[in-house]
């Protein structure tokens, strides 16, 4: 699956992209605020990353690639993942050098039209507390703070850390697991 937007393409992520992606990722202040990315993480870790095998009954992972002037670099990851205790959460990151140019809002707005398409009726997020842009960029896109602050392990903190949750519904269904809706 990919996705265009005016500055952005959304696509898979292939075994050619691992140093690209490994470049884009390598940076402790974008690992820090990610819960199953390694630090310091590796050309290695992106290779892993890139071979999971996704089947086609999985939820979308995107590779954020920002189009300049003819060419195409790796600027972040964005995706849909299905939650263990249910539901569909919404993550992302961005790149340092590409902080501030709303890349992850204008992906997050073409990913939430993704998931409305796939029929998931509703998405959580959440950011670390210490980063409130990422709480700022999910309520651009619509999320609303529940309240609940739960602890979430990240590898590259080396531990659990607060996380603040948001959530937001995507359609009217009286389906309350999205997971199942999926699965229909």
């Amino acid at each position: 699956m990919f996705a265009r937007t005016q500055r952005l393409m959304l696509r898979p992520g292939w075994i050619e992209d691992a140093p690209e992606l490994a470049r884009a990722i390598g940076h402790h202040e974008v690992v820090r605020n990610l819960s199953r990315a390694p630090w310091p993480y590796a050309v290695s870790d992106a290779e892993e990353f890139l071979l999971i095998e996704r089947k086609a009954s999985d939820l979308p992972v995107f590779l954020i690639c920002a189009l300049d002037g003819g060419t195409s670099r790796i600027v972040g990851c964005i995706g849909l993942d299905r939650m263990e205790r249910g539901g569909v959460e919404l993550g992302y990151w961005i790149a340092p050098e590409a902080w501030g140019r709303g890349y992850a809002t204008e992906a997050g707005r073409a990913v939430i039209d993704i998931a409305r398409t796939l029929r998931v009726p509703a998405l959580t997020a959440s950011h670390f507390a210490d980063n409130p842009a990422s709480g700022r960029v999910l309520r651009k896109l619509g999320f609303r703070p529940t309240g609940r602050t739960v602890q979430r392990h990240s590898l590259g903190r080396g531990g659990a850390d607060v996380t603040v949750e948001f959530e937001q519904r995507l359609s009217d269904s009286d389906c309350t697991d999205p997971c199942d809706r999926m699965a229909a």
